[in-house]
């Protein structure tokens, strides 16, 4: 990914995790993660605690359901059970910058109406997705995932870096409504965006 690093704030109530996860995500040079006194220039919050004020874009680490966070709706665009891993956390929140929202299931949309673009991917029975509007670069990466590639093979065959081909994994995933790559796989096939 190119350009600035995001500067992220990291305030989890388990110091060690914090620390764990800081480093971390230093380590892939695409974040700067500041302690958490520091608010003044943060593209992104990974938190637990959806309290906290903040103006900025929170990934949420929290075993609650989403319509538990409910106050804060505005400003979560991600919830991520407390023992997600570091990667997962990293995709999210650069997600979140770019503002999209990383939900799991349908009623968290219903409930919690993270955004007016969310309810438009649901149809009327919630069984049916309409079919999601991937870039090109999204539909070359959906390619590469249906064929079993992995990150580092994906990277190679589109000549990006590896973080570059996870962001477009992770947008994949959330765009599709996916759990996982299987899962993405599986929605895209049913969709007809990819065939196998």
């Amino acid at each position: 990914m190119a350009g600035r690093r995001l500067t992220v704030l990291i305030a989890l109530g388990d110091a060690g995790r914090a620390e764990r996860l800081s480093a971390s995500l230093a380590a892939s040079e695409e974040f700067a993660p500041v302690p958490a006194g520091s608010v003044s220039g943060v593209d992104v919050a990974i938190v637990d605690n959806a309290a906290l004020q903040l103006a900025v874009p929170l990934v949420l680490l929290s075993s609650r359901p989403v319509a538990a966070v409910n106050g804060s709706a505005g400003r979560v665009f991600a919830v991520l059970p407390p023992n997600a891993e570091d990667g997962l956390i990293a995709a999210a929140a650069r997600l979140a910058v770019a503002g999209y929202h990383a939900v799991r299931d349908e009623e968290a949309l219903e409930t919690v109406d993270f955004a007016a673009e969310a309810d438009d991917h649901l149809s009327g029975d919630h069984e049916v997705a309409a079919r999601p509007s991937l870039s090109p670069r999204e539909a070359e990466v959906l390619a590469l995932l249906a064929e079993g590639a992995p990150n580092k093979v994906i990277a190679r065959r589109l000549d990006i870096s590896v973080h570059t081909a996870k962001f477009h994994v992770a947008a994949i995933l959330t765009k599709l409504g996916a759990a996982n790559r299987t899962d993405a796989i599986a929605i895209a096939m049913r969709q007809g965006l990819v065939l196998v």
